[in-house]
């Protein structure tokens, strides 16, 4: 489990980063919450007002971590919202769009997924995909950040939902056999045009007829120059299509689907997820054990399948040709957050996080980036191609703490409260200068900012 030694705490005092006065603690602390407060939508948060104006998941699950600081029930409807939305097969979408907001106002939008037409969907419309099940990791640490009646009955409530889109991930989507979920699509990463995705995406044809189909609404709001090219962005559309093409069935994804790939981060994160499920069962009444079990089955496939002894890293495996994708990003340090992690691959994970590719240390001198600084395609302002974003920094320090790093972990503490102080809420900043990139009064940034200014 994530940070077990963490201490509950309610909505403050905010605790100081070093060079932080009181003041300025307090203003960050009001500018987080606002930027929460701004973007609820009753029931859920959006991600940003502009760019984001639907519920997504993991976003959720990231935000209701904050919520837990400032207005604790906001925590259990966000989660509620969302789960509210899974699909029979335990599957939870990774967007659920509101029918107040016009259909054109993002792409792909509802009719493009057409959820409506698939047996077992929700009444209300959503994608296909899925996104890091991070989600019982967020319920665990808001409970014990401020445990409550009200937190206890919203984990028997969410409790079986949470299992079932475990076991979806665990049987559907275990392409490779192997006991890691695949992913079907980069969009499910997270990390939605890392160059970790860039071999297998090369394989997905991109026809000019695809890219005159839709129209873009991302570069509406953000610099086309921060966000994926429209070469990625057609096989992006290409993928979804022959996904949505098959009714979004897992049954056959081995024969008939363009992108297959286990991922580090996704699966670290299912494992983390069994463990806080333990967590859970133990306060709901059911069998811790089981969740244990898998943890360490599902931790022992990671290293088994994804960690690569010459990198001395985690890599995504394609499953189209078997091979480990060769870049170096940010993903190779993401299952530290496993507890169960053996020595070895600690010890080389944390070699590649303090090299000069991401510059880990107890006083960070810029922000931890989300791809190697040293490769050649590293593009400090492109979305996911350098960039740093806040919640994996705050995965990796979690993790970071699991392990007994305590001194790597409050550097990464300071810079995510420094970026903010320097550069507001935003949704990434740049990797370098720290300038705030993307959307602004971003809420997963308000919301994991409450909680490291709490520790």
């Amino acid at each position: 489990m994530v940070n077990q030694t963490v201490p509950p705490v309610g909505s403050g005092p905010p605790v100081r980063a070093a060079g932080q006065t009181a003041g300025e603690d307090g203003r960050l602390w009001e500018l987080a919450r606002d930027t929460l407060d701004g973007n609820w939508a009753g029931g859920h948060t959006v991600p940003s007002r502009t760019l984001y104006p639907h519920q997504w998941s993991w976003d959720s699950a990231f935000i209701a971590i904050g919520w837990a600081h400032v207005r604790p029930e906001r925590t259990w409807s966000e989660l509620t919202s969302l789960f509210r939305a899974q699909w029979r097969d335990g599957r939870v979408p990774h967007i659920v769009f509101n029918p107040a907001v016009s259909g054109g106002a993002y792409f792909p939008g509802p009719a493009f997924w057409a959820s409506e037409t698939v047996e077992g969907a929700p009444a209300v419309a959503t994608s296909g995909l899925v996104q890091p099940p991070v989600h019982a990791l967020a319920a665990w640490h808001a409970y014990r950040r401020l445990p409550s009646e009200e937190g206890r009955a919203a984990l028997r409530r969410l409790y079986p939902r949470l299992v079932a889109q475990q076991r979806y991930l665990a049987t559907c989507r275990d392409v490779g056999g192997a006991g890691l979920a695949s992913i079907v699509h980069p969009w499910e990463s997270g990390l939605d045009n890392s160059p970790a995705w860039d071999a297998p995406m090369s394989a997905v044809p991109a026809e000019a007829a695809v890219m005159r189909a839709y129209r873009r609404r991302d570069t509406v709001h953000a610099d086309p120059a921060h966000r994926p090219t429209d070469l990625d962005y057609a096989r992006y559309v290409t993928i979804v299509t022959a996904y949505r093409a098959g009714g979004y069935r897992d049954d056959d994804l081995a024969e008939r689907h363009p992108f297959l790939v286990e991922c580090p981060l996704f699966n670290a994160a299912m494992g983390a997820s069994e463990l806080a499920l333990a967590g859970i069962a133990e306060v709901v009444g059911a069998d811790p054990g089981p969740h244990r079990e898998r943890a360490v089955r599902i931790t022992e496939a990671v290293v088994t399948r994804l960690y690569d002894p010459d990198s001395g890293t985690f890599h995504p495996r394609d499953l189209r040709t078997g091979r480990l994708t060769p870049a170096r990003t940010v993903l190779g340090l993401t299952p530290l957050i496993l507890p169960g992690l053996p020595t070895r691959q600690i010890e080389a994970v944390l070699a590649e996080a303090r090299s000069a590719r991401f510059g880990l240390a107890a006083r960070m001198d810029r922000p931890l980036p989300s791809h190697d600084r040293t490769a050649t395609d590293f593009e400090p302002l492109r979305y996911w191609r350098g960039p740093s974003w806040m919640n994996i920094v705050w995965l990796i320090r979690h993790g970071l703490l699991a392990h007994g790093h305590d001194r790597l972990a409050a550097g990464l503490r300071t810079s995510m409260i420094e970026l903010v102080a320097a550069a507001g809420c935003h949704e990434y900043f740049h990797p370098d200068t720290g300038a705030g990139l993307g959307s602004p009064a971003f809420s997963w940034t308000a919301a994991l900012l409450l909680d490291v200014l709490a520790d």
